[in-house]
């Protein structure tokens, strides 16, 4: 158990130290408060989420340490959590760089308030993890999983990945980019190529869910798609 601690707070470490490089050595400077108040938001967030984890429910906690493309056991999938490694650092590297530059102006009250619509992202991901234990960071299936319809899943099938591409969708805006708005773009295209691959694994291996798709018919957005 001290083991999964120890590899949960060590990654958490890694994936913030990472993006702070991302966001302020193309900034070329540490003056650049849109970066420092998303990563208070990004980091609080996630450690709320990992703390309620430790203390509820330990075995989703460690099935989502094991994420990244080295741990998809399937090509497919590696390749597509490759390329949004890529589109989630291009996130961070855009607005630096605007920063430095002076490509685009976010006013400071608009930042903070998509700060505020981060946060509400990472609360649909929570209300997910708090439903369905069974969230894992790749694609696959485990003894005694169920197909789950309660929760932030009895309006779309994928509500993770809706509340990870919302959050996504106002990051540009929170670190003060308006140039970096249209990176999100492939980023969503990303997430709908894998959650559509996911479809057709779960489908083929987890009794009950071509039935739950027949009941739910929206994968993301409620009444759209």
């Amino acid at each position: 158990m001290n083991h999964l601690l120890l590899r949960t707070f060590l990654g958490f470490a890694f994936l913030m130290l990472v993006m702070a490089l991302a966001l302020f050595l193309p900034a070329g400077s540490l003056g650049y408060w849109q970066g420092w108040a998303y990563l208070a938001v990004f980091a609080g967030c996630t450690l709320l989420i990992t703390l309620y984890l430790i203390r509820n429910d330990r075995e989703l906690l460690s099935r989502r340490v094991q994420a990244g493309p080295v741990a998809e056991t399937r090509r497919s999938q590696q390749v597509i959590q490759g390329l949004a490694s890529l589109c989630f650092l291009a996130l961070f590297i855009v607005p630096g760089l605007d920063d430095r530059f002076g490509w685009s102006r976010v006013a400071p009250g608009v930042s903070i308030l998509a700060d505020g619509l981060v946060a509400l992202g990472f609360y649909v991901v929570f209300l997910t993890f708090r439903e369905n234990s069974f969230t894992s960071a790749t694609i696959e299936t485990s003894g005694g999983q169920q197909v789950v319809t309660r929760g932030p899943y009895r309006l779309v099938r994928h509500p993770m990945y809706a509340g990870a591409l919302f959050m996504m969708l106002f990051t540009p805006v929170a670190l003060g980019s308006w140039v970096a708005v249209p990176l999100a773009a492939p980023l969503a295209l990303v997430i709908v190529v894998r959650l559509l691959d996911e479809e057709k694994f779960l489908s083929a291996n987890l009794q009950g869910y071509a039935a739950y798709r027949e009941k739910v018919r929206y994968r993301l957005l409620p009444f759209v798609w």
